[in-house]
């Protein structure tokens, strides 16, 4: 057992970090807000002058009270659609929260947002969400209220592996695995989206604003020639009692949520995973102090042993191979009360016992065979991995391929890629390259992965790639005749770096979904804790094999 201290001084530099990581936080909270907003105060209103909830209140109103919903992908498509008026949350809102004490996944239209109306990254945000009750085994609640596939984007949802039908085939899939699945039809449900309800194992229908229909009114006239309007073709009172499609009718939202709450407390007790946990202790020190350890510049290093003694409980650990691979950390430790595997990127420069030095932050041999070797071991023990990433890549140059980078960076991808434990991932700062990969990212079946609002996600940092990019840029024009200043140089140079670090920006990653949250540094323990309760809900852990490995 290690005992981590805390060396850290809250200096200057301290304080400077501090504030500069707070203001990151202000900032993502700030936008959070207004993108809980929907599709803004005009369309909340309209919603609720209807005698409807938006999909936030219907969430609120659903789980146990004072209980908390854990919202997910919540910046998806941020940025994106601008073209069409934007789609904030992508129109749909979902996350885990408890009903009857029982942990659930709650996905809700948020119909002031186009009508609810799905664009392509609605459909990738839902098989995200049927993805992590499968992965976990969840109860999934869906309140359908949406208008449809959104047209003008149809040919980038309809007919791909990953576009809209995916989901109904999950639908599918989920009954079989025996995760139950309820639907609430609280206001339009259309043309293919009629499935999704209807393929759950039991539909409510709130009377008056709830329809399904494969084809609504306008399109059977001009289908058939036949007039019809909403209610009748397909409303609440036609779909229950006269084509028996739906199970329930629900006169308003409340009464249709209460109903959710009656049927949910009525389900049988699930087996769980029984991972390793005691009570919980606090680390030594607060976790507040986190702002302060985290460099204001990804460039800089800092020490992950003072990140892990503000993380673990009673900042313990018992580190695996701690004189060997030291740009690799791998201990094992409690974080509240969980048994967890840590495979974290030292940022720090470190001496080998060579007294060579190694560059923080990237993976070396000695560190993927160590690496590797933890991962296999966290499998034979059921113990779940916790990935803190903050890697520049895998060392590169004639010493490293003299040495067998490679064959040793694919033993810890592969073991990654293999482990069948829970694997939870954070992005503390960089993930570059295939560091990424071999730190569990988002290719490699993380149950939950979440970033820092300082985190750089990208194949290569900003400043090399920019000046491999300028390289290009000065060759192409040479090509031309052209001849360039050096302040042209680094004209092109700051407009290169400009536009990829904005494209290396977490925002951009949660956007399309790179990583299901951006969090708050200071509650890092809670999200690992929380992530670990939700996989406890799976007991089935497949046999562990990593196949054909080199060594």
């Amino acid at each position: 057992m290690k005992v981590l201290g805390s060396h850290k001084e809250k200096n200057g530099k301290f304080f400077l970090n501090e504030d500069y990581q707070k203001n990151l936080v202000r900032k993502i909270t700030a936008i959070k807000r207004q993108v809980e907003l929907g599709g803004g105060e005009k369309y909340i209103a309209h919603q609720h002058a209807k005698g409807k909830l938006t999909a936030r209140e219907r969430i609120a109103r659903l789980i146990d009270k004072n209980s908390q919903f854990i919202e997910l992908n919540s910046f998806a498509a941020y940025g994106m659609y601008e073209e069409y008026g934007g789609a904030p949350s992508a129109g749909t809102v979902f996350g885990i929260g408890r009903l009857n004490g029982r942990d659930h996944l709650i996905v809700a239209n948020d119909a002031t947002v186009k009508a609810g109306a799905w664009f392509p990254l609605t459909a990738k945000k839902n098989l995200r969400a049927q993805e992590i009750a499968m992965e976990n085994r969840l109860p999934i609640i869906y309140l359908v209220d949406s208008a449809g596939v959104f047209l003008p984007l149809q040919e980038e949802i309809f007919p791909d592996k990953e576009h809209f039908g995916r989901i109904f085939r999950n639908n599918a899939r989920l009954s079989a695995m025996g995760v139950p699945q309820l639907s609430a039809i609280m206001g339009p449900c259309v043309a293919g989206g009629a499935y999704l309800p209807i393929m759950s194992d039991e539909a409510l229908i709130v009377e008056g604003e709830g329809s399904v229909f494969l084809a609504g009114p306008h399109l059977v006239k001009a289908a058939i020639g036949e007039e019809i309007d909403n209610e009748s073709l397909g409303g609440a009172v036609v779909q229950s009692n006269v084509s028996g499609v739906t199970d329930y009718v629900m006169k308003n939202d409340d009464e249709c949520l209460e109903q959710i709450r009656r049927l949910t407390d009525k389900t049988g007790p699930s087996l769980k995973a029984n991972f390793n946990r005691i009570k919980s202790e606090e680390p030594l020190f607060p976790t507040e102090n986190i702002y302060g350890i985290l460099p204001k510049e990804t460039t800089e290093g800092y020490d992950t042993y003072e990140l892990l003694a503000h993380l673990v409980d009673k900042s313990e650990i018992d580190e695996y191979k701690a004189g060997y691979g030291k740009t690799l950390i791998t201990a094992y430790a409690r974080i509240d009360g969980w048994a967890v595997g840590i495979v974290a990127n030292q940022r720090k420069i470190v001496k080998t016992e060579l007294k060579e030095m190694q560059i923080g932050g990237v993976i070396y041999s000695d560190s993927s065979d160590k690496a590797a070797r933890f991962i296999m071991n966290c499998n034979q023990k059921k113990i779940p991995l916790i990935f803190l990433q903050d890697v520049t890549g895998f060392m590169v140059g004639s010493n490293a391929e003299h040495g067998g980078i490679i064959k040793d960076g694919a033993k810890m991808v592969n073991a990654v890629a293999n482990s069948v434990v829970p694997k939870i991932t954070i992005i503390v700062g960089n993930s570059f390259g295939a560091g990424n990969y071999a730190m569990c990212g988002k290719a490699y079946d993380p149950r939950f992965i979440f970033a820092y609002p300082n985190a750089k996600i990208a194949v290569m940092g900003g400043t090399q790639a920019s000046s491999v990019l300028l390289d290009i840029k000065i060759k192409q024009l040479k090509k031309q005749g052209k001849i360039i200043s050096e302040s042209e140089e680094n004209e092109i140079l700051n407009e290169v770096k400009k536009s990829y670090d904005s494209t290396s920006d977490p925002l951009y990653a949660a956007a399309r979904l790179w990583v299901d949250e951006i969090i708050d540094p200071a509650r890092t323990r809670d999200y690992i804790s929380r992530s670990l309760d939700v996989c406890n809900n799976n007991p089935d852990i497949e046999k562990f094999s990593t196949g054909v490995i080199q060594t």
